[in-house]
């Protein structure tokens, strides 16, 4: 980013200078005239090397060129008038020369006091962009005949800040890729990230089949994520504490059938207003701590699958952002890459890991709830629970539903154990970071192993049964503006963008988003009627 470092101003001759990378827009010299906040008379602005400008000003009408002054003598008007004279012919070819090649040429006059472009101040606050002489080696030392033979440059990056190469590929794309990264470091050492990446607006295929590719060049601190920084590790720290919170009221809720009439009559009265005294849920919270643990335990779970799948491919990743919620004691977390992932199938294999972990401590809960539920000696550990739940998950429903038997479940309230609560929230959880949307586990897995074409599909389709309340039941509307907010961007792309996973790869990302479809699907009115899922009847 450029950093202003000195300003000085004079009655008519005034300069600043800019410390600035080497970008090929400020390496020539030119002049642009403009208008004199002192004098009216124009301004010439030169660009030289790294320095943004040097203005100097010349009394001279903009309108003909011709001195303002006629209070002079006429030597002086006759020396004068041969200076301006040359000066209006050189601003008229230098403003031809600067309105060509400036991006806010066409659109009108310079702007404000400095008459300085917004182009050129985004540019000087921007990010510091790739500097042209290492272009030039690169050209000269990586492409060729032989590897990838550059035909055109366009920007590259959210800024425009990188250089994208396009050409035509000579050989195989994970060999000359691997090739050229190799070489990178040799030629301009630790400074620049090489992505490969399809071409954009490609019409046609690649001759040696699959898409067409280009690449393009970053600089690393650029590209790259930063470090985290102290309140971020606060935030985490506080929403940790938030997430134990909720945790333990979910524990607290599973005991309805215990808790002070008082108090179960203000958290599903509407008409409440009195708040009972909390004290009285005092005693509840030791026998709620086993439910917390669960919940706790399968978050715990899920970060360390991530950190698993993340060592051996050397990915950095940041501390996970617990976002707590009351219905099912956390919604998940939020966990950033802190490195450039190296292909697609890295990407698809750390994102699936977390759920996996998460998955199988939850349906391992969840089972053994089950069969303690319908265990006749364990009815002192169970707690009653409305029947109708068990209608917000198709797949969790039938389950229940086979193992608990009609008898159970057609009723208002099921006994069942609160191990059997915990696997039900952690699964349900798990489900719903497992959607195909944004930067959700379940989003970068769909973008490394079909695309980001196919994200943005399946990313449109979620949002759909999100906003019709097809998926999630009641929690669809909370989860789809926890995604809009904090998770709806697709993951930045990998290294190497283009080569595809394998085919085993793309089989277990397709099942696990048709169980997580199966899993937040509800139960239909007719079908839980049919099935004995609770009274429908009754509400």
């Amino acid at each position: 980013m450029g950093t202003l470092t000195s300003i000085t101003f004079s009655t008519l001759d005034f300069n600043f200078t800019v410390k600035y990378p080497e970008i090929p827009r400020f390496q020539s010299t030119k002049k642009s005239k403009n208008s004199c906040l002192f004098c009216g008379g124009s301004i010439m602005r030169e660009r030289v090397g790294r320095n943004f400008g040097r203005l100097r000003c010349y009394s001279s009408n903009d309108d003909d060129g011709e001195s303002s002054s006629s209070s002079s003598s006429s030597s002086h008007n006759k020396s004068k008038d041969s200076t301006t004279t040359t000066t209006a012919a050189e601003d008229s070819h230098n403003n031809d020369d600067y309105d060509s090649d400036s991006p806010s040429g066409p659109l009108g006059p310079s702007y404000n006091n400095f008459q300085v472009d917004s182009f050129k101040l985004m540019e000087l606050l921007g990010p510091e962009k790739v500097d042209p002489a290492d272009v030039k080696l690169i050209k000269e030392k990586l492409f060729g005949y032989s590897t990838f033979w550059v035909t055109k440059e366009e920007p590259f990056g959210d800024l425009g800040e990188g250089i994208l190469f396009l050409g035509n590929l000579r050989a195989k794309r994970e060999d000359v890729f691997a090739k050229f990264q190799s070489l990178l470091a040799e030629v301009t050492g630790n400074k620049y990230n090489l992505f490969m990446v399809e071409e954009p607006n490609s019409e046609d295929l690649d001759p040696r089949g699959g898409p067409r590719v280009s690449f393009g060049l970053l600089r690393k601190e650029v590209s790259e994520p930063g470090p985290t920084t102290l309140w971020q590790y606060v935030i985490a720290f506080l929403l940790f504490l938030l997430t134990i919170g909720s945790s333990v009221e979910l524990g607290i809720a599973s005991q309805i059938n215990r808790l002070p009439p008082e108090v179960v009559k203000y958290f599903t009265d509407p008409n409440a207003i009195d708040p009972p005294d909390m004290e009285l849920l005092f005693p509840f919270v030791e026998s709620a701590l086993p439910l917390a643990y669960g919940v706790l335990g399968v978050l715990l779970f899920h970060e360390v699958g991530h950190l698993l799948a993340a060592f051996p491919k050397k990915v950095k990743l940041s501390i996970p952002y617990f976002i707590p919620n009351i219905t099912l004691g956390s919604f998940g977390a939020i966990t950033q890459f802190k490195s450039i992932l190296p292909d697609r199938s890295t990407k698809v294999d750390i994102s699936l890991a977390g759920p996996f972990a998460g998955f199988a401590l939850s349906l391992s809960m969840f089972s053994v709830g089950l069969l303690l539920s319908s265990n006749p000696n364990a009815t002192e550990e169970l707690v009653q629970v409305p029947s109708m739940l068990f209608q917000g998950s198709l797949l969790l429903g039938l389950i229940s539903r086979a193992t608990l038997g009609y008898a159970s479940m057609h009723a208002v309230t099921v006994p069942i154990h609160p191990l059997m609560i915990a696997g039900w929230c952690g699964l349900t959880t798990t489900a719903f970071n497992m959607l195909p949307v944004g930067c959700l586990d379940g989003g970068r897995a769909v973008q490394g192993a079909f695309g980001k074409n196919a994200l943005i599909a399946f990313g449109l389709t979620t949002y759909t049964l999100l906003g019709l309340g097809v998926l999630g039941g009641p929690l669809s509307l909370p989860w789809g503006l926890y995604v809009l907010i904090c998770q709806r961007t697709p993951e930045k792309p990998c290294l190497n963008d283009v080569t595809e996973v394998g085919t085993w790869r793309k089989a277990i990302v397709a099942v696990a988003i048709f169980l997580v479809l199966l899993t937040l699907l509800p139960v239909w009115d007719e079908l839980a009627e049919e099935l004995g899922i609770g009274l429908v009847t009754t509400f």
